[in-house]
């Protein structure tokens, strides 16, 4: 008969045992003991795998947690592409617009642009209202002045008229006394005739600034220096004046240009330019900028540029762009030429005084320091004698007798008889403009040059 199976071989009580032989028993039993203890083990070694891939599951887990809070860190720690120097930014301005890749700025001289259909609009219609050429000289003045939008006209008058368009009957401008001509006519003749009042005040002295703005002040009118005496405005302090009353604050910047100073980052609200001095800085073009802060206002802007068709043309837009790429280092060349100038005619005999923020002596030196990163390169100095101030103007070789500043030329003038004869006599003595005071804008020239010529002028000159 037939052994039982080994699974029941041993069980007491099974007749189908009483056959078995003791030897067939225990290879049984042996056999299931292995068994067993196979068993046992698969099932520890499953147990074992089971508990390695939790725990590579937790690793791999933790390791992404560490990832993350790596990648989280490096975020946190702004580990990130440097922000551009000025320098940089200068020539980096962006012409993705073009599709044949133009390194240089495309000059897009058109009146007017084809639309896709009858009625519908391309991103350009007509020239007035925006063009690309212009729209990149804009958008490179927002980035320098860290501004929301900029705006470039056809002069600096043409975009300073469109800020106090910005006013209504009734309400005030309170302006430096010490600014350019073309402001002061334009605030004195022109302004007042649309009702705006102009209160006249010396902006170096923030307790005078402070009394004069009240609640009808809608807008305060600086420079900083100012043009030609180099009187210092505290912008931080009298910007959280003029917010205080609800006033906007303007900066006209032109003596500084973005190099060395930025007005918005200390509290103003709009930045302007004539772009046709250090901007441009070639004496070949003449353009106004105005930067602002905030959307509201960059509408209001960009609807009276429009309105007024004071756009700046594609030609002067390319012109400017151009010129604008070697701003830093003709700006830097100018102002250490201008140093050096400036303490040439502080020790000077014949010169009664220097007005130059970048001299030990002026009095406002610190502050302008404080919000300024140099003295720029456009001075003044006074004589005494107009004799001698004009024959010193007419007789120096490498200084071109004539307006304006910031070129890479030198420039010199009498400001009573040249930029600032609209203002009446009475009015410039009494701020202290007499017709001695020379103003000199320093070119890139050799500087020794230019010292040994104005040194020529003094010892020629009439007693």
């Amino acid at each position: 008969m037939a052994s039982a199976p080994p699974s029941v071989a041993f069980l007491p009580g099974n007749p189908s045992s009483a056959g078995s032989s003791s030897k067939h028993r225990l290879v049984t039993n042996r056999s299931l003991g292995c068994r067993s203890e196979r068993a046992s083990a698969t099932v520890a070694m499953a147990k074992r795998s089971e508990e390695e891939r939790d725990f590579s599951a937790s690793s791999a887990a933790s390791e992404e947690i560490v990832t993350n809070s790596l990648d989280d860190l490096a975020t946190e720690l702004e580990l990130k592409r440097k922000e551009p120097s000025i320098s940089t930014i200068l020539t980096s301005f962006d012409n993705s617009f073009d599709p044949y890749g133009a390194l240089s700025t495309p000059l897009y001289q058109t009146a007017t642009f084809r639309q896709p259909s009858a009625t519908e609009y391309g991103t350009y219609d007509y020239t007035r209202s925006g063009n690309p050429t212009r729209d990149v000289l804009q958008g490179l003045m927002a980035k320098l002045e860290k501004a929301d939008q900029a705006f470039c006209f056809t002069s600096g008058m043409a975009a300073l008229a469109a800020v106090t368009h910005l006013l209504e009957t009734g309400q005030e401008i309170v302006a430096g006394e010490d600014i350019y001509g073309g402001s002061d006519r334009l605030l004195s003749q022109v302004v007042p005739k649309k009702g705006i009042i102009v209160n006249r005040v010396d902006t170096s002295d923030l307790c005078k600034v402070e009394y004069a703005i009240g609640r009808s002040t809608k807008l305060v009118w600086l420079e900083s220096p100012t043009n030609p005496r180099q009187q210092i405005a505290d912008i931080r302090k009298i910007s959280e004046i003029a917010h205080s009353y609800g006033a906007l604050v303007l900066v006209d910047n032109s003596i500084m240009s973005p190099v060395l100073c930025r007005p918005l980052e200390l509290g103003a609200d709009i930045v302007m330019h004539s772009a046709t001095k250090f901007i441009a800085g070639h004496s070949d073009l003449m353009a106004g900028i105005l930067a602002v802060k905030g959307e509201s206002l960059a509408r209001e802007i960009a609807f009276l540029q429009n309105a007024e068709g004071a756009g700046l043309a594609p030609f002067d837009c390319w012109l400017c762009l151009r010129g604008i790429k070697t701003m830093a280092l003709r700006v830097e060349k100018q102002q250490a030429n201008a140093q050096k100038l400036a303490e040439y005619l502080s020790t000077h005999p014949r010169v009664k005084k220097v007005n130059y923020a970048g001299l030990p002596g002026h009095l406002a030196r610190d502050l302008h320091y404080s919000q300024a990163k140099g003295a720029g390169s456009v001075l003044s100095f006074l004589t005494g004698s107009l004799a001698l101030s004009k024959h010193i103007v007419e007789t120096t070789e490498y200084f071109n007798v004539t307006v304006s500043f910031g070129s890479v030329k030198s420039l010199i003038s009498l400001p009573c008889f040249m930029s600032h004869a609209s203002i009446p006599a009475s009015v410039r003595e009494a701020r202290g403009l007499t017709e001695d005071l020379v103003r000199i804008s320093v070119g890139i020239e050799d500087v020794e040059d230019l010292i040994a010529d104005l040194d020529y002028a003094f010892r020629t000159g009439p007693a």
